[in-house]
C-alpha cells in the first residue's frame, strides 16, 4: 500500500480580538478556530453584552431626569445635542419617552430623528443600546422606523455621542400628540396607538423649583416622585433624620412614604392629598431641599428614633430596575 503523505494544514490568518465581528451564536467563529461563535469569542461578547450597568446614564447631563423619563414620566421630550453636530439632512434629534408602535426610533419624513427611551433593551447597558439605535436612526431612510437589535459589545455609548455641555431640558406633555405633526397623514395603526397611549397617560408635571422632581395625579391621591443623585446609604440616613424630627413632609396632609431604586439612583416618594397640585408643592419642595442639604452634611451616628425611621423607609423601597 502506498504510504500516506503527511498532511499539512494551511496556516490561518491571525485575527486580533478587536477585529472579530459579531455573528450568530451557532455560526462558525470568524477567528477561524472551527468552533461555533458562542463557544469561542462569543463567550466574552455575550458576557459584555449581558453585564448589567448599574448607572447607565452616569456622566450624562441631567442623569436624574434621564432616570425619571425612563421609569416615571408618561409623555415627555428632550432636544439632544450631538457631540459632533447634526449630520447633513438631520434637522434635529429628540429623545421621547415613548414612540408609536413602541418603535425604538423613527426618522421622520423631514429627516428629524426621534429616539424612544422606555423600550426594552437587548443588553445590560441601556446607554449602549440607545447609542446604537441613535446611530442607525441618523442614517435611516426618511419616513422609516428603526427596529431594535443587540448592540455590539464594543459599540459607543450615549456618553460618547452626546455633547456633555449640551442642555438637557425635558418638556412634559399632557399626551402623545407630538408623535403626529400632521394628524391627517397618520396611519390607522399610529392613530390607534396614540389613542391607547393617551388613555393610559397619568397627568404629570415637572417642578421648576428643584431638579428632577415630578408631580403626578392618580385617582386616589397625588404623588411627588423626586429622583436624587446622592449615594443611597447617605440619602437614606438624611431622610431618616428628617423623618424622625418630623421635618420630612411637604406640607399639611403630605407624607414621605418610601422610595424607588432606579438605574443606580434613589427616588423618594411623597403621598399628597388629591387637592394638592404641582404649584402647591413648589415652595415646600425648595424648602425641603434646604433641610435635606443640612441632613446630608451631618456625620453624627443615627439615634434610636432615626434608626427606626430608616428601617421603615428601607422596608418601603421598591426596585424598578
Amino acid at each position: 500500500m502506498a504510504k500516506k503523505r503527511p498532511q499539512t494544514k494551511a496556516k490561518r490568518p491571525q485575527i486580533t480580538d478587536g477585529e472579530i465581528p459579531v455573528v450568530g451564536a451557532r455560526e462558525p467563529c470568524p477567528c477561524g478556530s472551527g468552533r461555533r461563535y458562542k463557544a469561542c469569542h462569543g463567550r466574552a461578547a455575550a458576557q459584555a453584552v449581558t453585564e448589567l450597568v448599574q448607572r447607565p446614564f452616569e456622566g450624562l447631563r441631567g442623569e436624574c431626569d434621564w432616570v425619571a423619563l425612563r421609569e416615571l414620566v408618561p409623555a415627555a421630550t428632550v432636544e439632544l445635542t450631538l457631540k459632533d453636530g447634526l449630520p447633513e439632512g438631520v434637522p434635529s434629534v429628540t429623545l421621547a419617552t415613548v414612540l408609536p408602535m413602541a418603535w425604538p426610533a423613527l426618522r421622520r419624513e423631514d429627516g428629524s430623528v426621534l429616539i424612544g427611551l422606555q423600550n426594552d433593551t437587548a443588553s445590560g447597558d441601556i446607554s449602549r443600546d440607545l447609542a446604537d439605535t441613535l446611530q442607525r436612526a441618523l442614517s435611516a431612510e426618511p419616513g422609516t422606523p428603526v427596529q431594535g437589535r443587540r448592540a455590539s459589545a464594543d459599540g459607543p455609548r450615549l456618553q460618547e455621542l452626546l455633547d456633555p455641555e449640551g442642555a438637557f431640558e425635558p418638556v412634559v406633555h399632557s399626551g402623545f400628540e407630538f408623535w403626529v405633526p400632521d394628524p391627517e397623514k397618520a396611519t390607522p395603526e399610529v392613530t390607534a396607538s396614540l389613542e391607547r397611549a393617551n388613555a393610559a397617560a397619568i397627568p404629570t408635571v415637572r417642578l421648576q423649583s428643584v431638579d428632577a422632581a415630578y408631580w403626578c395625579e392618580t385617582p386616589e391621591k397625588n404623588h411627588l416622585r423626586w429622583v436624587m443623585p446622592h449615594p443611597e446609604e447617605r440619602l437614606l440616613d438624611a431622610l431618616a433624620r428628617l423623618q424622625a424630627a418630623g421635618r420630612s413632609s411637604l406640607g399639611e396632609g403630605t407624607r414621605l412614604v418610601g422610595s424607588f431604586r432606579a438605574h443606580g439612583l434613589t427616588v423618594p416618594v411623597w403621598d399628597l392629598p388629591s387637592g394638592v397640585g404641582a404649584q402647591d408643592v413648589e415652595k415646600p419642595a425648595a424648602e425641603f431641599a434646604e433641610r435635606l442639604a443640612e441632613a446630608l452634611a451631618s456625620d453624627a451616628p443615627l439615634t434610636a428614633d432615626e434608626r427606626r425611621a430608616r428601617g421603615g423607609l428601607t422596608n418601603r423601597q421598591v426596585t424598578l430596575s
